[in-house]
C-alpha cells in the first residue's frame, strides 16, 4: 500500500476505536472478513495448518495467530505485540453531578494524559455495559459508542484566571468534570447519565448492573502541512501500532511459522491486569496452541526460546520547539520512518544482537528507519516490550513510529511514517 491508502485504513482504525473494547472489535471484524477462525480462552481448540486464528481476551485484548502449512518438528515463532489503551478520561459510578443547572459528569483520569489539551473539544463516550442476565454469572454485555459530541470541559476565562498563559495545574477532580446538560425541572438530575446509558444500550435503567465508560475526542483524522507532511489524529499512541499488527498478520503465512499478534489492554496504567502484557495469558495461549497442534512442552518451550517478540509503541519526535529535549545525538524527526528505541535501562527492551536482526530488514527491504535515545537526564516512558520478554523469555526489540505531543487528546506524526512501520512488520512476519 502506498502513503495514502495506509494513512486511510489507519483512518478507518482510529475512527472506530473509540474504546479499547471496540478497538477489539473493530480487529475481529477485520481478521474475521480474511477468513481467520474465532477462537474462545476456555474451549477445546482443533488447529489445523494453513489456517489463522483469533481470540478475544476478556473484551479489551486479543491474540490472533497464523499456522503455516508445512509445520516441522520445531515451528518458528515470530510475535508482535501493542496495545488498546490510551491516555484519556473514565467516568465513576453514579457519575451524575450538578452544579446550581449544570449537569456534569464526575470522571477520573485513566493513565497519564495532557489534562489541558481535552478542554474545549467536542468529547463522546464509548464503552461496554453489563446487563442483568439469566443467572449472576452470565451478565448480558453490550458494547455503545454514543458518536456524537454529548461533552465539553470548558476552560475558565482569561478574566478569570489572569495567570493562565504562565501554566495553570488542573485539578482531575475540580477542573475535568465534563459538562453534559442544563438541569430543568424535566430532567431526572440524580440519573440523567444513567437514563441515557440505558437508552444507548437499549434496556432499562434498572437492568444496568455496572458499566465501563470511557471518554474520548470526536475529532476527525486529517493530514497538514504545506505538503500534506504529517497526519494529525486522537489516539495514535498506540494504534498506529495496533494498525501495523493487524495489516502484518492480514498479508501471509509463513511455510514453518507460527506468526502471532497480540493486542494488550492496560499498558497505560502499567500492564498488571488479568489482560495486560504482564498477564500468564499470552504464554498460557502459546502453550495451548502448541498443544493443540500435537506438540509437546518441551517443543513449546524451544520454540519460545528460540522465538522473536517486535513491540511496536511510538517514539517521541523531535519537538521543533524544544530540541534540548531531546538526546544531543540519537534524535528522530518525524518522516524518518521507524525509530528502533534504546535504553541502557532496559525500558525498552533491546540488546544488539536483535537491533541488528531489524536493522537488517529494514536495509534489505529500503524501509526508512532511525536509532533513537532519550536523553540521558529524561528517561522516557517504559514498553510492554520490556514487560512480556521477562515473561517470555525471548528475543525482543522495540520500535514505532515518531510523534509529536505524545499523550495529548491530538496526536501528529509524519504522514509517511505509518507505512514505513507497516512494512517492517509485514516483513518481520514473512520474511
Amino acid at each position: 500500500m502506498n502513503t495514502e491508502q495506509v494513512l486511510s485504513s489507519l483512518s478507518d482504525l482510529l475512527s472506530a476505536s473509540v474504546s479499547p473494547y471496540h478497538c477489539i472489535l473493530e480487529s475481529c471484524r477485520q481478521l474475521e472478513d480474511a477468513g481467520f477462525h474465532a477462537l474462545s480462552l476456555a474451549d477445546t481448540w482443533d488447529l489445523q495448518p494453513d489456517n489463522g486464528y483469533f481470540l478475544p481476551i476478556f473484551d479489551s485484548s486479543l491474540l490472533a495467530f497464523t499456522v503455516g502449512p508445512d509445520l516441522t518438528d520445531r515451528p518458528s515463532l515470530r510475535m508482535e505485540a501493542s496495545h488498546t489503551d490510551w491516555p484519556c478520561l473514565k467516568l465513576k459510578p453514579s457519575p451524575e453531578v450538578t452544579t446550581d443547572r449544570y449537569g456534569k459528569l464526575n470522571v477520573e483520569v485513566y493513565g497519564g494524559p495532557i489534562l489541558n489539551t481535552w478542554l474545549d473539544r467536542p468529547l463522546s463516550m464509548a464503552g461496554k455495559v453489563c446487563l442483568k442476565g439469566e443467572a449472576p454469572f452470565s451478565p448480558r454485555v453490550r458494547f455503545i459508542d454514543m458518536k456524537k459530541p454529548l461533552l465539553v470541559i470548558p476552560n475558565l476565562a482569561i478574566h478569570m484566571n489572569r495567570e493562565v498563559n504562565d501554566g495553570v495545574k488542573l485539578n482531575p477532580q475540580v477542573d475535568m468534570l465534563p459538562l453534559l446538560t442544563l438541569v430543568t425541572e424535566h430532567l431526572d438530575k440524580d440519573h440523567y447519565f444513567l437514563n441515557l446509558l440505558a437508552q444507548e444500550a437499549q434496556c432499562r435503567p434498572e437492568e444496568i448492573l455496572d458499566y465501563e465508560i470511557y471518554v474520548y475526542n470526536l475529532d476527525s483524522c486529517l493530514t497538514t502541512g504545506l505538503n500534506n507532511e504529517f497526519f494529525s489524529a486522537p489516539r495514535l499512541d498506540n494504534l498506529t501500532s495496533v494498525h501495523a499488527c493487524l495489516s502484518a498478520i492480514l498479508s501471509g503465512f509463513r511455510s514453518n511459522g507460527l506468526n502471532v499478534i497480540a493486542l494488550y489492554d492496560n499498558e497505560e496504567i502499567g500492564s498488571r491486569t488479568k489482560q495486560g502484557a504482564l498477564s500468564a495469558v499470552t504464554e498460557r495461549i502459546l502453550e495451548k496452541i502448541f498443544m493443540s497442534l500435537g506438540y509437546d512442552r518441551s517443543t513449546y518451550l524451544n520454540s519460545v526460546m528460540d522465538g522473536f517478540l517486535l513491540s511496536m509503541d511510538v517514539a517521541h519526535a523531535m519537538h521543533p520547539n524544544h530540541k534540548e529535549k531531546c538526546d544531543i545525538k540519537n534524535q528522530i524527526f518525524s518522516g524518518d520512518g521507524v525509530a528502533i528505541k534504546m535504553a541502557a535501562r532496559q525500558s525498552y527492551s533491546t540488546d544488539a544482537f536483535c537491533i541488528s536482526v531489524i536493522e537488517g530488514l529494514c536495509q534489505s527491504h529500503q524501509i526508512p528507519y532511525k536509532k533513537f535515545s532519550n536523553r540521558s537526564d529524561m528517561p522516557g516512558g517504559s514498553t510492554l516490550g520490556a514487560l512480556s520478554s521477562t515473561l517470555l523469555a525471548m528475543k525482543t526489540v522495540d520500535v514505532g513510529v515518531p510523534i509529536l505531543a505524545m499523550h495529548s487528546a491530538r496526536e501528529l506524526m509524519g504522514a509517511k511514517d505509518q507505512a514505513a512501520l507497516v512494512a517492517l512488520a509485514s516483513k518481520f512476519l514473512l520474511v
